[in-house]
């Protein structure tokens, strides 16, 4: 099953750091955020990929370039014509399909020109800014059960601020740090959707998450895949710095894998 990931907004609302690189390229311990979310669902089997560009796209295409370089041991025999020498890499099984989807095209939008690297089967999408151990196996097993056109994975995230218990005579009776805000239920990306989705997207214009969703969810088309774990957007530096903080102290709850992966050796 392909998995494609929306990567080409502006990221506005972290331009520290998207004023220079794209969104998904900003790095939580030294790898991009789009990393950690393809090594997730690698873990759970799924290696083949298509990720819709944008707003600075080619730095994701030489990112994925020199990807094979970047992580091998390398040997540049200047006295033998330049020769390049590989020893030893690590490698994931990956398949990455990069595609232009337009500078200002909308979610929706995105994924309607992808449409041609899909074909006509089921397929998973996600955004590229946000990171969980949503257990995708189970994701799919579920999808597969309800037998609808999409599936989509919902959260409920953590309120902002501490909330305390108080009393008709303001005693205080507990403090919660982190209460799960009013109960609702949101869309965390992780989706698993049928062809037949592309049928409920217009054109460039449409979002993904306003006529489409809704549509289906009208056509009691929509299941929810409710996930109590951990989910993380990185809308902003202080998400970016709260999940930098998770992996410095080994304490991020999104690294399902292992980070010793297949070692080749090469001459």
């Amino acid at each position: 099953m392909k998995v494609v990931i929306l990567a080409g907004g502006y990221g506005t609302r972290i331009s520290e750091e998207s004023h220079l690189k794209p969104k998904p390229m900003i790095e939580i311990g030294e790898r991009p955020i789009l990393w950690h979310i393809m090594k997730h669902y690698s873990y759970y089997g799924f290696n083949d990929f298509i990720i819709c560009l944008g707003y600075k796209g080619f730095y994701i295409k030489e990112y994925f370039a020199h990807y094979f370089l970047h992580e091998s041991d390398v040997t540049f025999d200047f006295q033998n014509n330049n020769q390049l020498i590989t020893h030893n890499h690590t490698a994931e099984p990956w398949k990455v399909t990069l595609v232009n989807t337009g500078l200002d095209t909308m979610t929706g939008g995105r994924v309607k020109r992808v449409q041609k690297y899909i074909g006509n089967e089921p397929f998973m999408l996600t955004y590229g800014d946000g990171v969980s151990d949503v257990n995708l196996s189970e994701l799919v097993e579920n999808h597969k059960l309800y037998g609808r056109l999409a599936t989509v994975t919902t959260v409920q995230p953590s309120g902002r601020f501490g909330a305390l218990t108080i009393t008709a005579s303001n005693e205080v009776k507990g403090f919660q740090e982190k209460p799960k805000g009013d109960g609702a239920w949101i869309n965390a990306g992780f989706f698993v959707l049928q062809p037949e989705v592309f049928n409920y997207i217009s054109d460039d214009t449409t979002v993904f998450e306003k006529e489409p969703l809704e549509g289906l969810a009208k056509d009691g088309e929509l299941m929810s895949y409710k996930h109590e774990g951990f989910w993380q957007p990185m809308d902003t530096m202080r998400d970016k710095n709260l999940l930098e903080e998770l992996w410095k102290k080994g304490k991020a709850p999104w690294k399902t894998w292992d980070l010793d992966t297949v070692t080749i050796d090469g001459e």
